[in-house]
Order: structure tokens, then C-alpha cells, then sequence
């Protein structure tokens, strides 16, 4: 049986809308940037199906555990799309999904990425995977491959998301957890860059939509435009983590996304405990401010849904607080006791674990 295909003019994928020249070209340019990210387990380059890491590095660990996370930005890259800047969104991402791994105690490894664009513009999805590998390099991981795909008629031709996936390796012995956590612990904030990358649906309510503010506007309080402080690359904080395990002793790690910190402290601290937390002990930054007052946001609102100027926490022992302040300040990282682990009385049978605050 034979079959036979027009010579021209009929469908096609370019007609369809996907461009698969321009995908190569984004391959092309974003090559030198994935290569400032290699690690020396990584083998292989960019453009083969999978990504290889030589897991014979991993012999050194008497038992390696694997953790594995995976995270986008959510709405904030409205934000970038709106101001036509896209090299620190990757940034955000990565910080995303290695600082949850860290937070056991895990050493980041590598990292894959998912780019989902209306229409590929080689030099736009090049400078989202520059941000990347940027973070990448910032949180000591590789960036192993990816993902660009392009979804004509679903987005539109600017729109575009970003999601990814990484592994990290933690000795059995040194997971990080509740289980160490005891009475007395000090409870050590480190500083956010400013709202990171959650809490967007809200904030972009509030000031773009109902206020009407325009992102090109520059605001005394930040010294820079709205667009500029709205699209503040998210800290990454896996580096100044670990080297806090290597100087002292560190019972917890809490990142604090989603929730604010009152929840994403709840998932560390044991049944039993309490973490008091002092309002006192530091101001959030003039962005959450204007959150607040401009959509009249209750405050109780703000911090189950920003993180209100802290982006990690670490609990370690109290004889362990000077080291660790001493640790953060030399890599440059604004840190300061917060509030400390205290016994808890009776809870309800299967009640949640509870961080509260104290003021």
C-alpha cells in the first residue's frame, strides 16, 4: 500500500504555530550559560535525552539518603512578563526547589527545568535559563537539562511558565528534622530579599489591580520602581546553610514559602513544642507595608500568606547561637535571634503543630 503527501501548502507544525528552528536557536544560546554550572559528577551536554550525574560520588556517604523537590514561581512571572525582564526569574525558581532540599540537611546536586512558552523567542527563553543557571551556581547545584516546550493557542505569545525539579544528598545520620528539636533551642531568622516568590496573586491584586499602581512608577520607600522591587530575585539560601552544618550544630531548617512563617515553622517543630516567635526583633521590609495598607489587608492575612521579611529560619541549640549569627554574618546574611523552642502544655489529640507568635 502506498500513501501519497502533498508537495506543499498543506498543514504543518510551523503552521500550527510551533517553531522548531527557533527552539534550536534558544538551545544554542542558553549552552554557555548551563556550562557555568557543571559540577564534576555531571557527564555528558546539553541536547541528549537525559541528564547524567556519576552517582559513584556518592560512595563517600556511609548511607546516602536521595531528596528530591520540585517547585515553580507562581504568579510573579506576570510580573516579569509584564516588565520584559526575564534573566532573574530563574533565580526564584531555583531557590524554590534547592532551598527545600536543604532544609534536611541535603547538599544540592543537580536540577532539570520545564520552560513553557505561547511562542519561543530564542533570546527570551535563553535569558530565563540564564537566570537559572545562575541560581544554580549560586546554590552550588548542576543544571543537568530541561525543557522547553511551546503551547500555540494555549498561551499566548508572551506568556510562559517555569517549573523544576531537583535532588539533593543527605547522610542518614545527619537528616535534619523534628526529632532533634528540643526545649531551649533558639530560633535564628535569616533575612528575605524582599517578598521571594509567593504571596503574588495577592500582591498583584492589591497593587496592579485595585490600586492600579504601574510598575514603571518608582516608590520612595524602595528607592527603585514598583516592576523593580515586585521582580527582587528571591535569596537562595542552601550555601549559608550548609556552611552553618559544617560550623555548628543545627537541629532544624524551616523555608519559609507558602503559609508565612507561623505555618512553614509548624512543619518542623515536634508535637509537644512550641515555637515563640518575637515580632519585635525585626521590621518587615516597606513592600509588605504597602501590601498591607493599600489592599487594607488584615495583618493576621498578610503573614498566612507573605513571608514578611524572613525567607529561612535555623533552630540550633542555644550554646550554638553565637557561632551560627557569627557564620551568617560572615557570608553576608542578616541573621538574629527571633524567639526560641519552648515546652507546650495539653493539645487536642491529632491537632495541628502550632508556631505562634508573641508579641
Amino acid at each position: 500500500m502506498s500513501e501519497t503527501f502533498p508537495a506543499g501548502g498543506g498543514a504543518s507544525y510551523a503552521a500550527a504555530g510551533v517553531d522548531i528552528e527557533a527552539g534550536d536557536r534558544a538551545v544554542v544560546l542558553m549552552k554557555e550559560w548551563v556550562k557555568k554550572t557543571q559540577r564534576p559528577e555531571v557527564l555528558g551536554g546539553l541536547g541528549g535525552f537525559a541528564g547524567l550525574f556519576d552517582a559513584s560520588a556518592l560512595k563517600r556517604f556511609e548511607r546516602p539518603l536521595l531528596a528530591s523537590a520540585t517547585d515553580g514561581v507562581g504568579t510573579k512571572v506576570d510580573i516579569a512578563r509584564r516588565m520584559g525582564v526575564y534573566d532573574t526569574i530563574g533565580h526564584d525558581l531555583v531557590a524554590m526547589v534547592m532551598d527545600d532540599i536543604v532544609v534536611c540537611g541535603a547538599e544540592p546536586l543537580f536540577m532539570t527545568d520545564y520552560i513553557c512558552v505561547g511562542k519561543v523567542h530564542p533570546e527570551r527563553v535563553a535569558a530565563i535559563v540564564k537566570g537559572i543557571a545562575e541560581g544554580c551556581v549560586l546554590a552550588g547545584c548542576a543544571l543537568v537539562g530541561g525543557e522547553t516546550a511551546e503551547h500555540p493557542g494555549l498561551l499566548g505569545e508572551d506568556d510562559f511558565d517555569v517549573a523544576g525539579a531537583g535532588t539533593g544528598v543527605v547522610e542518614a545520620d545527619l537528616l535534619l528534622g523534628p526529632d532533634r528539636i528540643r526545649s531551649g533551642d533558639a530560633v535564628i531568622a535569616m533575612a528575605a530579599s524582599g517578598l521571594h516568590s509567593n504571596g503574588y496573586s495577592l500582591v498583584r491584586h492589591v497593587l496592579l489591580n485595585q490600586a492600579g499602581l504601574d510598575l514603571e512608577s518608582r516608590i520612595e520607600e524602595f528607592g527603585r520602581t514598583l516592576g523593580e522591587e515586585l521582580l527582587e530575585p528571591t535569596k537562595i539560601y542552601s550555601l549559608d546553610c550548609l556552611a552553618l552544618l559544617r560550623t555548628t550544630e543545627v537541629h532544624a531548617f524551616s523555608h519559609v514559602t507558602g503559609g508565612g512563617l507561623a505555618a512553614n515553622l509548624a512543619r518542623v517543630v515536634p508535637d509537644g513544642l512550641h515555637a515563640v516567635v518575637d515580632r519585635s526583633t525585626w521590621t518587615p521590609g516597606p513592600v509588605f507595608d504597602l501590601v498591607g495598607r493599600t489592599g487594607s489587608v488584615e495583618r493576621l492575612e498578610l503573614e498566612k500568606t507573605l513571608n514578611m521579611g524572613v525567607g529561612m529560619i535555623a533552630i540550633v541549640p542555644q550554646e550554638s547561637t553565637e557561632v551560627a549569627l557569627a557564620t551568617l554574618g560572615d557570608r553576608g546574611v542578616d541573621a538574629w535571634v527571633a524567639g526560641e523552642i519552648t515546652e507546650r502544655g495539653d493539645r487536642p489529640t491529632g491537632a495541628a503543630l502550632v508556631s505562634d507568635y508573641a508579641t
